[in-house]
């Protein structure tokens, strides 16, 4: 707030503004107080919190995402089946989800807190250099996995993942793909190798998400893009897009696409998504926020979610969940190397 002049139009007033200083400072005193103990309040209240009781649930990005999604529809689910109560969701974006992760390392031994993470955020800490790793923070489980789609513009000449291989031999750097982040780069990066294609030699042009790589192919920046299933369906299915397989192991549930393994290319990754909670929680702890999120995976509200939105169920848990995220760290690492960073 601008000062202005005092109400009388007198400045010749001492001992009024003495006391109003006095009072400005007292006031500043006291909300640096009441400020103090709310975030003290913040950081220990929750230490023998139970989930069930009090939950904040992190998402490490802004509002909309994939991340952001995932812990919406828990709120929902355990407030409407009455799993939880006093559920919040927190976005904290930025840095590829590592500030979030950061976030969750500070919050020690709160039983309350549980952060959504996945393959975006293990590429994430390795590309910002990160001081928190992923084993830094608690792992509980590996919810579920979802894929990939490899799509090319509706008058795209190239009518197979065949074509567009072939085309795309002959010239790497010509071929641009497009995607909605990291990982999307990551799946050209192993689709690149499958093909016998040096990753360093290809073209990709990252977009903010399936809008902008929609655009981007219809305007025919870029002749073919990655992008995650729920991102890019709609346009498939409007005709925009043509879809020419998924980036899966097995044939998807609900969609109908070959995968690249089917038609010759070893392309796995998968963008799965897991749940953690800070350092310091007790192994009663871990088992308690674990059994909260497998009751919102029996309800059929999650069930609904997993068939509109292609998630397949993929959970796994105790020490299997560590060797899994280490596995990837090593994956991610190579693919990160065969681009050149």
């Amino acid at each position: 707030m601008t000062d202005g002049p005092d109400e009388t139009g007198t400045v010749d007033r001492p001992p009024g503004k003495r006391n109003i200083v006095g009072l400005a400072i007292y006031g500043i005193i006291a909300v640096v107080v009441i400020v103090a103990a709310v975030g003290f309040s913040f950081q220990r209240g929750g230490l023998s919190a139970d989930i069930r009781n009090k939950a904040t649930l992190i998402a490490p990005a802004g509002a909309g995402g994939g991340w952001d999604l995932v812990m919406r529809e828990s709120q929902a689910i355990m407030r409407e089946k009455k799993i939880a109560t006093n559920i919040q969701v927190v976005n904290v974006p930025g840095a590829a989800g590592t500030i979030g992760l950061s976030r969750l390392h500070s919050m020690h031994g709160r039983a309350d807190v549980v952060m959504v993470g996945g393959t975006g955020l293990v590429a994430g800490v390795q590309q910002t250099k990160s001081a928190v790793k992923m084993n830094d923070v608690t792992p509980i489980a590996r919810i579920f996995e979802e894929y990939d789609i490899l799509v090319v513009p509706a008058n795209s000449p190239y009518k197979t993942v065949q074509d567009l291989v072939a085309a795309w031999r002959q010239n790497p750097h010509g071929i641009a793909f497009t995607g909605g982040g990291s990982f999307d780069q990551l799946v050209m990066a192993q689709f690149a190798k499958a093909a016998g294609i040096d990753p360093k030699n290809t073209t990709y042009i990252p977009k903010a998400g399936g809008g902008e790589v929609a655009q981007a192919l219809v305007t025919h920046t870029a002749a073919a893009a990655f992008s995650g299933y729920a991102d890019l369906i709609d346009q498939v299915e409007s005709g925009r897009l043509r879809a020419l397989a998924v980036a899966a192991k097995d044939p998807v549930e609900g969609v109908d696409l070959p995968t690249l393994r089917q038609a010759g290319f070893d392309v796995t990754l998968a963008n799965w998504r897991g749940l953690f909670a800070p350092p310091g929680v007790s192994d009663g702890d871990v088992k308690n926020i674990r059994d909260v999120f497998d009751e919102v995976m029996q309800t059929p509200d999650w069930a609904e979610a997993e068939k509109t939105n292609k998630w397949t169920r993929a959970w796994l848990e105790g020490p299997a969940v560590s060797t899994f995220i280490a596995d990837e760290d090593r994956v991610i690492a190579d693919l990160y190397k065969e681009l050149g960073k």
